[in-house]
């Protein structure tokens, strides 16, 4: 999620201080995005260099208050009614990882695809957990809905890794039965 996005989407409810606004986007992705506040602030600065915000006044603790320009509610407008691009892919330190390890001296592929299985198999037991709890408690609320929709988005993407995984030892596994195969094996003891 894009945290300037994120962030005019929490301010179309009315002012908000910087603070504030970090412990929305934090509750409203379930805790998933966490933010500090300096990068609140930063980008509360490039909004309202771009005028899509506008200091408004403060609170009654002196903390400065930010709302919605016209400009930003535009901007908002136009970002839900954009897709996500999905043209070039996103780098991925663990594709990185990989396809190094192929071909790598005193690597065994196989070996990094199993511990990372393995740890994204205990991830996936905590995001199914969660998302269990959060819905025997009847989502109801919207923020409680988002929760629900984050935690079911971490249960589909490492759903998703592990199937890679599970292909990736498999196509390494033929590989390595081929001739001048560019996986290396481990010496036996």
């Amino acid at each position: 999620m894009s945290i300037r996005h994120g962030l005019l989407a929490l301010l179309a409810a009315g002012p908000r201080y910087g603070s504030r606004l970090r412990t929305e986007f934090e509750d409203r992705t379930g805790g998933t995005w966490p933010l500090n506040i300096g990068q609140v602030y930063t980008t509360l600065d490039r909004l309202e260099r771009d005028g899509l915000v506008v200091q408004e006044g403060a609170d009654e603790a002196g903390r400065a208050l930010y709302a919605l320009t016209e400009q930003g509610r535009a901007e908002l407008r136009d970002w839900y009614a954009r897709p996500v691009e999905r043209a070039s892919p996103p780098r991925d330190e663990l594709a990185i990882k990989l396809v190094m390890a192929v071909g790598a001296d005193g690597v065994d592929v196989r070996e990094v695809v199993e511990a990372q299985r393995r740890h994204v198999a205990e991830a996936l037991h905590e995001h199914v957990r969660q998302r269990a709890e959060a819905l025997a408690r009847a989502p109801g609320h919207p923020q409680e809905v988002a929760r629900l929709l984050v935690l079911e988005q971490l249960v589909l993407h490492t759903e998703a890794e592990i199937r890679w995984l599970e292909h990736c030892e498999v196509r390494l596994l033929r590989l390595a039965r081929e001739p001048r195969s560019p996986v290396r094996e481990q010496p036996d003891g």
